[in-house]
């Protein structure tokens, strides 16, 4: 069959919750992933789960979690994270910047949208690792950030293709779609290489939700700058740009922040693109605000305690891409080593370890005597004050530029742990304008008729920074809303 009412590009979880969501409603739909089989599941497939929603206290979390039972419930203090908290750190990390219509959209329909997941056979559970502490016998979590899918992107693309499969939702594999089809300004198919041979499908609608242009080396380097070119792909080689540029083709708008991405400091040897072998983030480093970071020459160029990780990891990223060499070293001493993320315990992580820091620094290619200069020199600068991981303890050093404003500890214990990072790119910020259906504007700001589009596509959310877990919320959100509209359009052209 080559006709459909709803065609979705891409097959990660903003396209099959779209394509879930369009044959709830009534659309035949098929499915294109560009890429084989045995990589299927876009960037989603790397992530870790954790995504963002609000929510009203323990009871509305319970709702998707099922199995947490009695017992466990009663040792949980779960603070509420409100549709306005959610918003508030929405626009607090993007300097007010996010377009405030589609902001609303994203965290109003957070909770709904969870919830029609796990309707859908998507299992959350506790993100207990990263967003909890232990104290007075109970488990408090906090950041907003209390829930992850079973099993990571893993477990999450295995419901949703599962999901798919009951509907009868029809998935080609290497299938690229390389041009959109249209009949006086209207969308009236796609134009797909499918295993080398080249189809046209007539489709009412399209919708694209195949990631932006993170691993086109060329795009990066003409939007991002130069620098970006030696940027590791954190996820799927096949984000590439295609769907931005079939729609700009055909007149659609572009919006956002596109000299801007979602970047994270991950470790300095791990594969150049996602490895589908090794999924669920294992290569990330998100534990330096416990410590430092110097680079090569030796300096510290980032105030690592500003706040949480959740609202620092996706800016870090580029200050280190900044870096001589595009590396930086974490530093730890044996104070901090025991609490740090699981992801430093991996056998994949890298490690250089020292009994004394003059053994340590001995072990870098760096600037050693620069690099120790600092490390005295920040020690010194610490100020007394109770230490206190759980919040922003306000434990700062003085007389440094940067400053490290809170969980500032003396580097002083051995022995002493370094962790060489890179600049690993997640997804760039800019994308098509879209209104809160979904539906793809064009230069006049109006629909192009049967154009829709969602997840990484969608431009104008996330500007310099993003809070951590809302970039997968925010494709399940656009996935489910624009395939609804997009099967409803659908539907309003059969009658037609």
């Amino acid at each position: 069959m080559t006709k459909f009412d709803v065609v979705v590009v891409g097959a990660g979880n903003a396209a099959l919750c779209a394509a879930i969501s369009a044959r709830e409603n009534g659309a035949s739909v098929l499915v294109l992933e560009k890429g084989p089989e045995h990589k299927r599941g876009g960037n989603s497939f790397f992530t870790d789960g954790a995504i963002r929603t609000a929510y009203n206290d323990l009871d509305a979390i319970r709702k998707i979690m099922p199995e947490l039972t009695d017992e466990e419930a009663a040792q949980i203090v779960m603070p509420e994270y409100s549709a306005d908290d959610y918003y508030n750190d929405l626009m607090r990390v993007t300097d007010g910047q996010s377009q405030p219509e589609l902001a609303k959209q994203l965290v109003s329909k957070s909770y709904e949208t969870i919830v029609w997941m796990r309707e859908q056979g998507v299992e959350f559970e506790l993100n207990y690792d990263n967003q909890s502490f232990k104290k007075d016998d109970k488990i408090h979590f906090w950041g907003g950030l209390p829930v992850k899918t079973k099993e990571k992107g893993i477990g999450l693309m295995k419901a949703l293709f599962n999901r798919a499969n009951e509907l009868g939702i029809e998935i080609w594999y290497e299938a690229e779609a390389t041009k959109l089809v249209t009949n006086e300004a209207k969308i009236t198919g796609v134009i797909v290489l499918k295993q080398g041979e080249e189809i046209t499908v007539e489709a009412k609608s399209v919708l694209l939700a195949c990631g932006s242009f993170e691993a086109n080396k060329k795009m990066r380097s003409e939007h991002l700058g130069s620098e970006w070119e030696a940027a590791i792909v954190r996820g799927t080689e096949y984000n590439t740009g295609d769907g931005l540029k079939m729609a700009t083709e055909i007149g659609a708008q572009t919006f956002g922040e596109w000299a801007g991405c979602h970047s994270i400091g991950t470790d300095a040897n791990v594969p150049k693109v996602g490895d589908f072998t090794k999924p669920g983030d294992i290569f990330k480093k998100h534990s330096y605000p416990l410590g430092i970071m110097l680079n090569k020459d030796g300096f510290r160029f980032v105030d690592e305690g500003a706040d949480f990780r959740n609202y620092t990891y996706a800016k870090y990223g580029r200050e280190i891409l900044k870096q001589p060499g595009h590396v930086a070293y974490q530093i730890f001493d044996s104070q901090v080593r025991p609490i740090l993320r699981k992801e430093y315990n991996l056998p994949e992580a890298t490690v250089i370890e020292g009994d004394t820091l003059e053994e340590l620094v001995a072990k870098l290619p760096v600037d050693q005597q620069q690099f120790l200069q600092t490390i005295k020199e920040y020690n010194e600068a610490v100020q007394d004050g109770e230490y206190n991981p759980s919040v922003k303890d306000g434990k700062a050093t003085n007389g440094l530029s940067p400053e490290k404003t809170n969980w500032a500890l003396r580097v002083e214990q051995g022995p002493f742990y370094a962790f060489p990072v890179t600049c690993g790119i997640t997804f760039a910020f800019g994308g098509l304008h879209v209104n809160t259906n979904g539906e793809v504007l064009n230069q006049n700001q109006e629909p192009i008729q049967g154009l829709f589009a969602a997840g990484e596509m969608v431009g104008g959310i996330f500007y310099k920074n993003y809070p951590g877990g809302s970039g997968l919320m925010s494709g399940s959100v656009y996935g489910k809303v624009s395939g609804e509209h997009a099967a409803k359009y659908a539907a309003a052209v059969a009658i037609n």
